[in-house]
């Protein structure tokens, strides 16, 4: 019996199929386009969670979306990069769909992912962290995902590290993302050369490969977020961090200058292992898959 997964970002909506058997059958990628309006991407939501279930016969679904959600409820409370405040989400696919969903916020299904399948399974207090459209954390302790009050922890993004610094969407000053988000050292890298359409994978290939300016936007990118980290290793005492979205999927390499910029800052505090996130960028998704799994087999069993 298969099941469905969608991990809602600003950039892409990423799907899987888990079979019962705990492989990946089938995996999609489409834009998002969120400029479009957040009925317009609502409804790219049910179409790609609608396609997948048809061509596998999900007998459950699973979604996940950034922000700010309300797990109870299955409502996305606020989420800034699609346009969504209050938005039933759990309710609308579980209507189109016929089948029983589950409902989550992106990166806690990411941290979800990593230790039960993934980089975090020895590990009894990690921080899962994703770096790429946003930039988010989940605090996993004894194999269990903190979520906060009313689902509000781990915004690791919209911690202020260059104060009166560039706006934010959500409505703050100089938040990490809009300094080491995937889209911000895009921009950034577009102002200082011209060049338009540079990602940040493609970004991190010029840094490696010699490109003078890459390498700066990198290396102001990565101290933003090692002093973002410095912070919660000091609140958390993780033994490990586990680098998830695209600068976890870009491998351990990418992850050396991260790893002594955060060395460098800390003083006291115990330096956590560093390493990326075993699904890479699809973290999320994979979580989505389990949180599904487990929601067929408690009806299963009721």
């Amino acid at each position: 019996m298969n099941v469905v997964a969608l991990e809602v970002g600003g950039a892409y909506i990423k799907g899987c199929v888990l079979g019962s058997d705990g492989i990946l059958r089938d995996r999609e990628r489409w834009f998002t386009r969120p400029e479009r309006g957040p009925d317009a991407v609502l409804e790219t939501v049910l179409e790609c969670a609608a396609t997948l279930a048809r061509r596998s016969r999900a007998v459950a679904a699973g979604i996940v979306v950034p922000g700010v959600v309300d797990d109870t409820s299955g409502s996305a409370v606020l989420a800034g990069a699609l346009g969504w405040r209050g938005m039933p989400v759990r309710g609308w696919v579980a209507e189109h769909l016929e089948i029983p969903v589950a409902f989550g916020h992106d990166v806690r299904a990411g941290g979800l992912a990593e230790a039960r399948l993934g980089a975090g399974r020895a590990s009894r207090n990690f921080l899962f962290v994703s770096v790429g459209t946003g930039i988010g954390a989940a605090w996993v302790l004894d194999g269990r995902v903190v979520p906060g009050s009313r689902g509000g922890a781990g915004e690791l993004g919209h911690l202020v590290v260059r104060p009166g610094g560039e706006p934010c969407h959500c409505g703050g000053r100089g938040c990490l993302e809009t300094i080491a988000s995937s889209p911000a050292v895009g921009h950034r890298y577009s102002r200082l050369t011209k060049w338009r359409g540079v990602g940040a994978g493609e970004l991190y290939h010029r840094a490696d490969a010699g490109d003078t300016v890459a390498r700066a936007v990198c290396t102001e990118a990565v101290e933003a977020l090692a002093a973002a980290l410095a912070t919660a290793v000091t609140l958390y005492a993780p033994d490990l961090l586990v680098i998830g979205g695209e600068l976890g999927d870009a491998g351990r390499g990418r992850l050396a200058p991260l790893r002594d910029a955060l060395a460098r800052r800390l003083t006291f505090q115990a330096m956590p292992e560093v390493l990326p996130a075993a699904f890479g960028d699809r973290s999320g998704c994979m979580g989505a898959a389990l949180l599904a799994r487990d929601l067929q087999r408690e009806a299963a069993a009721a």
